[in-house]
């Protein structure tokens, strides 16, 4: 268990990464809330000869655009803090809003803090693998899993063609497609070999998975997130020992962690559920019983008629 977390925790968010994206939120927020600010002053000035109804009007686009961006800042540095969703109306929405238009902002805001971009990116991924298992061991268990590895994980010289089809890979050794394919075998997931993003959206398309596990450098992990937001997708760094797209590596432990921890949750949760299934089906059992007891009971009927009857006479 504690190599699990151990190789888990290698792909999740650290301390520096939250930080960093701390850094790049409130940087960014102090950017956009003083530009809008601006934006109403400055023309103020010019807006002075019109009617009022001119100048409120723009002061009410300007403050509901101020809230719109406190609130999805706020969301972020909530999200980020607690390493899971927080539950707000709405809040799936604000995390595709934030992942596809505003990781581009933070970037570009990156540059002029002098961040590497690929540094961004590493810590975006890793901050989403955290929130993507938080997310699973809070209800949203995934029961179809889709391996989604890049086609530069294939051994360069190999004549077998692997993609979209790993199942035609001969299991040589002489990369890491055989081990993936005996991990996809064991957990019961799906494994494909992707060349590109076309055909990994068609993969993805296709099978419909409840989670990705994908593997790829920093730029297609990043990419890959945004396109396919709001489906879970757990991000892996493969490794590149002879440059980037050539024969590169991935760390199996990691992956066979991930799925590992996927299959414990799934576990719990059946177990959870068969305990209790047996206390809804006598809760319905025992509310049924006393929908039709009166009617069901001609002896108890009778009672109550006469009970009534007495009751009436009396009065």
């Amino acid at each position: 268990m504690e190599e699990i977390k151990k190789a888990i925790s290698q792909n999740n968010a650290t301390t520096s990464d939250k930080r960093l994206f701390l850094l790049l939120v409130f940087f960014t927020a102090f950017l956009i809330l003083s530009i809008l600010g601006f934006s109403y002053f400055v023309p103020s000035v010019g807006l002075s000869a019109l009617p009022d109804l001119v100048r409120w009007a723009f002061l009410g686009i300007i403050v509901a655009a101020g809230c719109f961006f406190v609130v999805i800042f706020g969301f972020l540095i909530a999200v980020i803090v607690l390493g899971r969703d927080v539950s707000i109306p709405y809040a799936k929405k604000l995390r595709s809003i934030a992942i596809k238009y505003f990781l581009p902002i933070f970037i570009v805001v990156g540059r002029l803090l002098g961040i590497p971009k690929e540094r961004i990116q590493h810590a975006f991924v890793t901050i989403n693998n955290e929130l993507v298992l938080s997310a699973c061991r809070n209800g949203r268990v995934p029961e179809r899993i889709l391996l989604l590895m890049p086609h530069c994980l294939q051994y360069s010289e190999c004549s077998v063609k692997v993609t979209y089809r790993a199942e035609n890979c001969k299991r040589c050794g002489k990369c890491p497609i055989k081990r993936l394919l005996e991990l996809a075998e064991e957990y019961g997931a799906t494994l494909s070999v992707a060349t590109g993003g076309t055909i990994a959206r068609r993969v993805v398309k296709e099978t419909k998975p409840d989670l990705i596990i994908a593997v790829a450098c920093e730029r297609d992990l990043t990419s890959g997130i945004q396109d396919t937001v709001p489906l879970p997708v757990y991000g892996i760094f493969n490794r590149r020992p002879h440059g980037p797209c050539f024969n590169t590596q991935v760390d199996l432990e990691a992956v066979d962690a991930v799925l590992k921890e996927i299959r414990s949750i799934k576990s719990k949760s059946h177990q959870l559920e068969s305990k209790i299934s047996p206390l809804i089906y006598q809760s319905k059992k025992l509310d049924n019983f006393a929908e039709g007891l009166p009617s069901s009971n001609p002896l108890l009927t009778e009672n109550m008629d006469k009970e009534n009857q007495e009751s009436s006479e009396a009065k």
